[in-house]
This record gives C-alpha cells, structure tokens and sequence, in this order.
C-alpha cells in the first residue's frame, strides 16, 4: 500500500531579497524555495505556525511532501534545509527541493507488527521490545510504503528480528548497511528475576569454594 503524502500549504513569494525575507516574516510567514526538478527556482512563503507545528512533530527533513501553490502545479518535494534564529531557535528560512516520481529518497518507514497473539513466545509471557518502531528505507518517490510488516508467527522467547527478517516493498533497501535489530521478544520479569537470583546464588557458591 502506498503511504498517503502529507499537503503542505504555501503561497508565492512576489519579491526576492532580504527585504522581501523581512516582510513575509513580519506577516507570520517563512520564506523559503523551492529547486530542481528541470524547473526555475519558486520564491515560497510557508505559514510560520504551519512550519513550526511540522518541525515539533518531527521527521520534517525525512518526509516527502506534496507541496502545494496556488496557480502552480502540485509537487513533490523534501526539505534540504532549515534556517533558524540563532537566539530563539525559530525558522527564518527553509529550503524544498522538487522530487520527480522516479527520484530515490531516504524517509522513515513505521514498522507494523502482524500475529503478535498467536506468537509461542507471547503465549509464554514474553514480552514484544520494539527497538525501532521505524525504519529509514531509501524508497522511490513515486511508490512510498505505508508500512513494513514484521510476522511474530512462530516466534519464541529470546527470538530477535533482523533487517533481514523482513521482505521490504519492491525497489526499497535500508540506509544502513548491517543487519540491525527491529525487536525481540525477552523473558517475562519474572523469569528474568528467577533467573538472576539462580545467578547471584551460583556466584555465592563458587565464591565460598573458592575460600
């Protein structure tokens, strides 16, 4: 299933210059443009609360946008920079660059776990640890997953799943080279306490024939 793209609201920015910069800032707006993509640059004003909110909710610079201007053609787009107040920390300036469908890019995709009930080692008491309830996956523009799905069916206490594990959408492959941990599933605490008492107890032991 293809992930549904976010809208993200702007107008044209009549006026270049930092003179232009300073008034669209005076009326609640960031400047910004937007790039590439075969077409000439577009001078952009972003709403600064729009802007802000998207930043605090994080990924920003991770999540392909549909950018949308009126009297311009909808675009996909991915931002490759914010320009913060050095003092207060706020957007003064944000750069976009145009994506074609074709184009690859790096975005954070969420992991969905699927038969967790039925899982041997749940049934047990085991516990699902999710180490990354994302993944980054570099993912053409044009056909960007929903999710990934992770099948617990089978698994038991101590199981661990890799990168590997998982069959990604076609044409998707992580941005880091190693066969990292997704999630396991640990001993119940109480186990894990049984466990280490039966630890400590067996360390007291051969501590005292030892002496």
């Amino acid at each position: 299933m293809a992930k549904e793209i976010p809208n993200l609201v702007a107008t044209a920015r009549t006026g270049t210059g930092k003179g232009a910069a300073r008034q669209a800032r005076r009326d609640g707006q960031v400047p910004g443009i937007v790039f590439g993509g075969d077409a000439d640059p577009l001078p952009i004003n972003v709403p600064f609360n729009v802007l802000l909110k998207n930043l605090k909710a994080g990924r920003f610079k991770s999540t392909l946008w549909n950018l949308q201007v009126e009297g311009q053609e909808d675009v996909r787009v991915i931002c490759r920079d914010v320009q913060r107040d050095v003092v207060k920390d706020l957007p003064t300036h944000v750069d976009f660059m145009r994506l074609r469908r074709t184009s690859k890019v790096a975005l954070f995709i969420p992991v969905e776990f699927i038969n967790e009930e039925t899982a041997p080692g749940i049934k047990k008491g085991g516990v699902l640890t999710v180490v990354r309830p994302e993944v980054e996956l570099e993912v053409t523009a044009g056909d960007i997953p929903d999710h990934i799905t992770v099948d617990l069916a089978g698994m038991n206490v101590g199981d661990i799943v890799h990168i590997s594990d998982v069959t990604l959408p076609e044409g998707a492959k992580p941005t880091i080279d190693r066969d990292f941990v997704i999630a396991n599933i640990s001993a119940p605490s109480g186990l894990k306490s049984s466990e280490n008492e039966d630890g400590e107890e067996a360390a007291e032991e051969a501590a005292a024939a030892e002496e």
